[in-house]
């Protein structure tokens, strides 16, 4: 229940507040009732019999058990709601005060659905308590619907409530909004609006139905009331069948819970945007502007202490063996029995203590049902990372890279192979550069482009270049030699994707977009081959080591065999010693490591997307197409700025027709 760790205001302190147009969150002292206001927009949510509550002197007195008292009340229907910008939740049992009902006949005076409630019939000081109560709650609410009224043209309130269906008909639906008090001629657009976005709402291993006056037809007081008092106020009685609890123990089913709480989040939304856009004349509204625009406490509490917790955590700074060039050396001294002897860097983390901390954050008090789930995922990813991490060297390295990574499919292996048979395009090398001359190009790109980065030279990389967050940093291998167009393709890659998220992430208030949402290792190296492709700077040499990466990474999983890997890239993809050895090294590197299939398949999912929306807003920060659609409602909500830095994106530039053809060839 939302009182918990919230102020108390008293009732001439709450309506000040919203008389000033203020936001606040906090129970309404002495009156059973929760409010939350983030923001004056014009949707109300209701969850009047959500409380269990009974004052002290009337425990004594009621014959009914507190399991008893649950199976007629309304629990978790506060949690459904709670998103919302605007929530009003009952916190007293409604065997106390039915909120549903009129004054005079909210306080059940001996018995309420044939079963006896009270010992003896409630004295009149008991119902005085109550009704003052009652009428507190009725104030409150005409305050809001008034300052809503005056600040819009139409207000929607969703009167939220659940059922018992056990006793109903069989088909009963798991949505049902009674109209019996709404004026359809004026609403009806609005009520078939909601319940057909109700039917949207996907359960898990539940039909979802939604229905009007099928089983409650609307009758409460709360719609009469408003009735009564406003005329430019729609209320939605809508009743939540009880699929998301045992009925009679009141045991909740969370995955459900989960999946309501969800769904009923965008179909409050997309219906109070459909009525400003109807009724208030707001032809561009839409459901993220009907949400708060107010990033809450709660989320930014457990966004920091993710962060600080994991902020120094990167993979591949713990994957990379730090013995490369010596290994080399072994591997030519006697290539075919050769076996890895890889040193990599010691783990400075007490993972069990991390994993302790990160299961102790207070996830569970995120309203938003959206973002409780990001970082769900979020602790997920990272417990997994640990996994891996902490299995470098080890057998079990591969497994976890597998949990992480994912392994090539059968499209992805297609993909590579179709790309391997077409005959290699001849790219023109104009000039050549040393490791110390690319990192002198590469610095003077990063300066043009506003970023104040650092770019050094390593020894201890797979790559032929990385990125690296803490300090800002662009690695160059110090063994590469590299084109002139390869090192604009790094240009592209390195420093107008990966670079550039790194610092769009450091200006945003959510601190999670700098660790890497879950899935942002296909998502980013998918933007990162797309800017090649959209500067011109992709050749079909490079797409075909992107093909070679995924089978390499198949071969290591199929042969599991330093050696027999890099004979079937040196003798069968027809690449050079070192590079063969290289990717061989890529793919073998902690035990078997299996990312290096991520890039062709991020490239053609990058590709798709662009060709479908907007891919902007993946630029923010460490993203996930896997969030696209969170992350564009976060965007219009205010809770991201606008990325800073974006790759380069020139019209002019003549695509080659023959590489355009092989890519479109490609299954996505």
């Amino acid at each position: 229940m939302p009182t918990l760790n919230h102020k108390k205001y008293t009732l001439s302190e709450m309506l000040s507040l919203i008389q000033r147009g203020q936001p606040f969150a906090g129970e309404l002292a002495d009156a059973g009732c929760f409010v939350k206001i983030d923001e004056y927009l014009p949707v109300v949510c209701t969850a009047i019999h959500a409380g269990s509550r009974l004052r002290d002197e009337l425990v004594h007195r009621c014959v009914l058990t507190e399991p008893e008292r649950l199976f007629e009340e309304d629990p978790f229907t506060d949690n459904m709601i709670a998103s919302q910008p605007i929530t009003m939740v009952g916190l007293d049992s409604r065997f106390e005060y039915d909120l549903n009902r009129a004054m005079t006949l909210s306080t059940y005076y001996k018995s309420a659905w044939n079963r006896l409630v009270w010992k003896k019939p409630l004295s009149t000081k008991h119902r005085t308590e109550s009704h003052r109560k009652h009428s507190a709650f009725y104030t409150l609410y005409e305050a809001i619907i008034t300052k809503l009224e005056a600040l819009h043209d139409s207000v929607v309130v969703f009167d939220i409530h659940s059922y018992n269906y056990k006793r109903q008909r069989n088909d009963a639906p798991v949505f049902n909004i009674g109209t019996t008090q709404i004026d359809m001629e004026r609403w009806g657009s609005v009520v078939h609006r909601f319940a057909s976005e109700l039917a949207k709402i996907p359960l898990p291993n539940i039909s979802t139905t939604a229905e009007l006056d099928s089983v409650f037809e609307g009758r409460g007081y709360l719609i009469s009331h408003t009735n009564a008092h406003f005329d430019r106020t729609l209320v939605l009685p809508t009743e939540v069948k009880k699929v998301f609890m045992e009925e009679e123990s009141g045991t909740p089913f969370p995955l459900v819970l989960e999946a309501l709480q969800s769904g009923l989040k965008a179909a409050f939304s997309q219906t109070s945007a459909f009525v400003q856009r109807k009724y208030n004349k707001k032809r561009r509204t839409n459901k993220a502007d009907m949400l708060s625009s107010c990033i809450e406490p709660a989320l930014l509490n457990v966004d920091r202490q993710l962060y600080q917790l994991a902020n120094k955590v990167e993979t591949l700074k713990y994957v990379n063996p730090t013995n490369l060039i010596a290994e080399f050396k072994r591997f030519e001294a006697n290539p075919s029995r050769y076996k890895p002897n890889y040193r990599y860097r010691q783990l400075p983390i007490n993972v069990s203590d991390f994993k302790q901390r990160l299961y102790r954050l207070p996830i569970e008090k995120i309203s938003d049902p959206d973002m409780r789930h990001l970082y769900s995922d979020m602790v997920q990813k990272l417990n997994d990372k640990m996994d891996l991490l902490t299995s470098v060297g080890s057998e079990a390295f591969l497994y976890n890279a597998l949990r992480y990574h994912g392994r090539p499919n059968e499209k992805d292996l297609g993909n590579a192979r179709f790309l391997l048979y077409a005959k290699p395009l001849e790219e023109e090398i104009n000039e050549t550069f040393t490791s110390k001359e690319a990192m002198d190009k590469l610095s003077t790109a990063a300066v043009k482009l506003g970023m104040r980065c650092k770019v050094a030279s390593s020894s201890k990389i797979a790559a032929r270049a990385m990125v690296s967050a803490q300090p800002p940093t662009l690695h160059v291998n110090s063994r590469a030699i590299f084109t002139d167009r390869e090192i604009e393709r790094l240009v592209q890659h390195e420093l107008g994707v990966h670079m550039a998220t790194n610092y769009n992430a450091r200006t945003q208030p959510l601190k999670v977009l700098r660790l890497g949402l879950p899935g942002s290792t296909l998502s980013q190296e998918g933007l990162a081959i797309l800017a090649e492709y959209r500067s011109g700077n992709l050749s079909h040499e490079r797409i075909n080591m992107l093909a070679k990466r995924v089978l390499a990474v198949d071969s290591m999983l199929n042969e599991q065999d330093f050696y027999q890997t890099y004979s079937y890239l040196y003798e069968g993809l027809n690449l050079d010693k070192e590079s063969a050895f290289s990717l061989t090294s890529r793919v073998y590197r902690g035990g078997g490591f299996t990312k290096d299939h991520l890039y062709l398949k991020g490239f053609l999912q990058a590709l798709q997307t662009e060709k479908q929306r907007s891919i902007d807003n993946m630029y923010v920060g460490k993203c996930s197409f896997r969030y696209h659609d969170l992350l564009d409602e976060l965007m219009n909500r205010g809770w991201l700025k606008a990325p800073t830095f974006m790759p380069c994106r020139d019209e002019s530039i003549n695509s080659d027709p023959i590489l355009d053809y092989l890519i479109e060839s490609l299954v996505v």
